[in-house]
Formats: structure tokens, sequence, C-alpha cells
């Protein structure tokens, strides 16, 4: 009969004492498992990553050209301050006498000038120019202050205050202003138009704007001889830190 039962005694008897052949199996670690998920993840991640960076690049590359390399062509007109200054800390008032603190100006752009209250036709042409500029940037002059700051106890002329109803107006004492603010070599305080950021910190300094001798006028009339390039320079310098600002600035504070 087929089978076994066929077999020699001898070979049915090895092969009765021969042991199971059985192959154990080791089963994964829950943390191995759980490592190699985090590889496959982190994996993902870095050639999502990947992609974003090619594709953002050419918006990066042209953004730090622009405003880091700065080609010749488009160095700005007002001067850099380095380090930064910010708002002093203490209390100016209005022409009425009522109290502001002064770094409660933050949260807006501001363009600065400063004078005293007698404002001789220096003074007058940085207020004409202070208005025109704001009211030059169109939908984003409300992101901006034009202040004139008084620096000494003189009062203001009448026929000066109908053209100021836009400007923020503070007298200040003059040697804090003096700690805060400071001319280029051989120029005064005076002389100057000076940029705030919207976080108070004073960063931009214009260059002095000579004032021909026979100008005259007032904060609503164009002094003669008003410098229509420097102006222009101003503008164009305003326009594009408000342009660098866009994402995370405002009107209003």
């Amino acid at each position: 009969m087929p089978g076994s039962n066929s077999l020699p005694p001898a070979e049915k008897h090895t092969l009765l004492d021969e042991p199971l052949g059985l192959t154990v199996h080791t089963l994964p670690q829950p943390q191995d498992a759980l490592a190699a998920d985090a590889q496959r993840t982190a994996r993902g991640r870095l050639r999502m990553l990947a992609v974003l960076l090619v594709c953002a690049a050419p918006v990066v590359a042209s953004y730090f050209a622009y405003y880091v390399i700065r080609p010749q062509s488009i160095r700005s007109f007002g001067e850099l301050v380095q380090p930064q200054r910010e708002l002093p800390k203490v209390t100016a008032t209005t022409l009425e006498g009522k109290p502001v603190s002064m770094p409660s100006l933050k949260g807006q752009w501001l363009l600065v000038s400063v004078a005293g209250g007698a404002c001789d036709p220096a003074c007058e042409r940085h207020l004409y120019l202070q208005r025109q500029l704001r009211e030059s940037l169109g939908k984003d002059k409300d992101r901006v202050d034009w202040v004139w700051l008084v620096n000494d106890a003189q009062p203001v002329r009448d026929a000066l205050r109908p053209g100021l109803a836009q400007a923020t107006v503070l007298r200040i004492d003059a040697a804090e202003l003096a700690r805060w603010l400071s001319p280029a070599a051989g120029h005064r305080i005076e002389d100057h138009l000076y940029v705030v950021d919207p976080m108070g910190h004073w960063m931009l300094r214009f260059p002095a704007l000579s004032v021909p001798a026979e100008a005259s006028g007032s904060a609503g009339v164009a002094p003669r001889g008003l410098d229509a390039a420097a102006a222009a320079k101003i503008k164009r310098d305003l326009e594009r830190l408000l342009r660098a600002s866009a994402s995370w600035d405002q009107p209003g504070r």
C-alpha cells in the first residue's frame, strides 16, 4: 500500500525521531512602527518645503535685490539712521496745552518737521511740503501723519492755523527733542524732514532743503523756490516704505 507503511522500519524510525522545523518570526515593536511613520512624514515635509522654496525663489530674489542690494539707480534719497531711535518717553503738549505722550504717536508712519512757534520761511516750506506729500500718497495717505514739533515757547501765528487742521502739532522741550533727533553735520535740527516708522523708531532723515531768502507763504500756499525734484525723491522714498510695509501696517492706530 502507498504511504509511510511501505517504508522500511529503519527509515520510518528516522523520520519519527527528527524534530519539527518551525520558523518563529519576531513581531514589530510599536515604537519601531512609530519611528518609521515619523521618518516618512519628515521626508514628505522636506519634499513639500523644497517645492515651495523653488516656487518662491524668484519672488524672494527680486525682493532681496530691490530692498537689500539696491542698485545705484534706486538708492534712497533719505539717509537711513543707524541705530534707529525710539520715540522719547516724554510728554508734549498741544497748542491748546493738552498733554500728549510722545509714545502715543506709534502706530502710524510720521513725517516730522521741527521749528519754533514763530515759523520762519523754512518752517513754512516744510509744513507745505509735508501736507502736499501726504496728499500725494492717495489711498495710502491715512497711513501717514504729518507732525510739526514746536521746540520753543513762541506762539504760533493765527494765519498758520487753518493750514494745520490735519497736522499733529505738539510743543516739546528742545533738550528732550535734541536727545532724540539730530541733524546732519553742519546743519540745524530744523533743516530736515524726518521719518518715524509705525513702531516708533526714527529711521530716516531727508537732506536739508535750502530756502531762498525771498521765500514766503504759509502752510497752505507754496513758498517760492520749492524744489520739485527733491519733493519727488522724498515721495518716492515714502512710497517705497509704504509698499514694503503693506503686509503688516494698516491705517490708524
